[in-house]
C-alpha cells in the first residue's frame, strides 16, 4: 500500500542545507516534509567537521545578512577551538594562518539542525529513498508526495536536479575521509602537491582524535583517491580503525540557475561550495535559510522563486565567484610539483591567508 502525504513543500535531502530550508520555510508558515535516505541522520561523516566562527564566517560573506542566530549553536556541539590553519607546500614548507574556528561531530551537528526544523514544524521522514521527481511530486518506496514546491538538498548528484532539468556542477572532485583516535596538535593541516593532486589531504583535529581525508581533480590524478589517501595515511603513520567514507565535492561554483517555477535546489546540488577548499557547511546553512525564506513567501504570496537567487547573488555568491577563479589560477599549477611550489611561496602567508578567506590575491 502507498501512503500519499500533501503538502507545501518537500525537501529532498536533511544534510544542513535541506533541515536549513526546512527550519526557515516552516518558521514562516509553510508546511514542509523532508525526506531523508538515511536512517540516521549525519552517519556516516563525509566530510571534514570544521566549521569557521561567526567572526570568520562575517568577514568571508560581509553582506550576508542576519546570520547570528543561523550559527548559534550549542558549545557541545564544540569539540575543539583553533585559532590557526597550518598549510604545506609539496616541500612541507609551511605557513600558519590565523584563522578562528572549531571541529564538531558532524553527525550530531547534523541532528541538531535537524530537530530544530522539527521544532519549528517541519516533519522529517528517515530511512526513505526518493525514486522518482516530477514537478510537485515525489515518489519514493511505499510513499508519494504531493507538494507545491520541490527542494533539492540532495548533494551533488541530486536527483531533483537530475529529474527536474537542471545543470549540473561540472567540476566534481572525489574526497574520502575517515575518523581516528589520538592526540592530535591543535591546528587544522592542509597538505598540497603530488599527495592530493588538484586538492589537498587534511588533518582536522578533534577532542580524543581527528578526522583526516583528501580530495583530488581527477583531471591531475593519476590514483584512484582511495590510493592517494592509502599513501598520505602511511605517510603520517596512521592505521585508521573506522571504515572510510566517500563523497564527491562540486568545485565549479553556483550553478546558472537553481530555481524553476515550483522547484529550486541548495547547499551542494545547487554547487554552493567553496572552490579554494571545498568547504560548504556554513553557506548550505545560510543560502538554506534564503530558500526556506522564499518557498514560504512562493506558497503564501506567490513570490517567485527565482528571489532565493536574488539574494544569493546579493548577499552570498560574490566570495564564491572569487574562490573559483582562484581555483582556476592554481590548477594552472597543479599539474607540477615545482610550479606549485613556487607559486605558494610567491603567495606568502598574507597573500595565502586572502584566499582561505576567498578574497582575492592579486594584486
Amino acid at each position: 500500500m502507498v501512503e500519499h502525504i500533501k503538502t507545501d513543500v518537500v525537501i529532498i535531502g536533511a544534510g544542513p542545507a535541506g533541515s536549513s530550508t526546512a527550519e526557515h520555510a516552516a518558521l514562516n508558515g509553510a508546511n514542509v516534509v523532508v525526506l531523508e535516505r538515511r536512517p540516521v541522520i549525519g552517519e556516516p561523516v563525509r566530510c571534514g567537521e570544521f566549521m569557521p566562527s561567526l567572526a570568520e564566517i562575517r568577514a568571508i560573506f560581509p553582506k550576508a545578512l542576519d546570520i547570528d542566530p543561523v550559527f548559534d549553536m550549542p558549545q557541545d556541539l564544540h569539540s575543539l577551538e583553533t585559532t590557526h590553519i597550518r598549510i604545506y607546500s609539496p616541500s612541507l614548507r609551511t605557513w600558519d594562518v590565523p584563522f578562528s574556528g572549531y571541529t564538531t561531530d558532524r553527525n550530531r551537528f547534523d541532528q541538531h539542525l535537524a530537530k530544530k526544523a522539527e521544532r519549528a514544524g517541519a516533519s522529517i521522514i528517515t530511512g526513505v529513498q526518493a525514486k522518482r521527481v516530477r514537478e510537485g511530486l515525489v515518489i519514493a518506496d511505499g510513499l508519494e508526495v504531493e507538494a507545491k514546491v520541490v527542494v533539492g538538498a540532495d548533494g551533488p548528484l541530486s536527483l531533483v536536479g537530475k529529474s527536474l532539468g537542471y545543470e549540473r556542477s561540472s567540476d566534481l572532485c572525489p574526497a574520502v575521509t575517515v575518523q581516528v583516535k589520538g592526540d592530535f596538535e591543535p591546528v587544522s593541516e592542509m597538505y598540497f602537491g603530488s599527495v592530493a593532486p588538484g586538492g589537498y589531504a587534511w588533518i582536522i583535529p578533534k577532542k580524543g582524535g581527528a578526522n583526516i581525508g583528501l580530495g583530488v581533480a581527477n583531471r591531475f590524478a593519476r590514483m584512484t583517491v582511495n590510493e592517494y589517501f592509502r599513501k598520505f595515511l602511511e605517510f603520517k603513520g596512521i592505521k585508521p580503525e573506522m571504515d572510510i567514507s566517500g563523497k564527491f565535492v562540486p568545485m565549479s561554483g553556483p550553478i546558472h540557475h537553481a530555481t524553476k517555477e515550483h522547484s529550486l535546489l541548495v547547499g551542494d546540488a545547487a554547487g554552493q561550495v567553496m572552490a579554494v577548499n571545498g568547504g560548504g557547511i556554513p553557506i548550505s546553512m545560510m543560502t538554506g535559510r534564503l530558500a526556506g525564506r522564499a518557498v514560504a513567501m512562493h506558497v503564501k504570496n506567490g513570490a517567485p522563486l527565482s528571489d532565493y537567487e536574488v539574494m544569493c547573488r546579493q548577499q552570498i555568491y560574490k566570495p564564491l565567484y572569487t574562490a573559483v577563479h582562484t581555483k582556476w589560477l592554481a590548477n594552472t599549477c597543479f599539474g607540477s610539483k615545482w610550479r606549485l611550489e613556487q607559486a605558494m611561496r610567491f603567495l606568502g602567508q598574507r597573500r595565502i591567508n586572502k584566499l582561505i578567506r576567498c578574497k582575492p590575491v592579486l594584486p
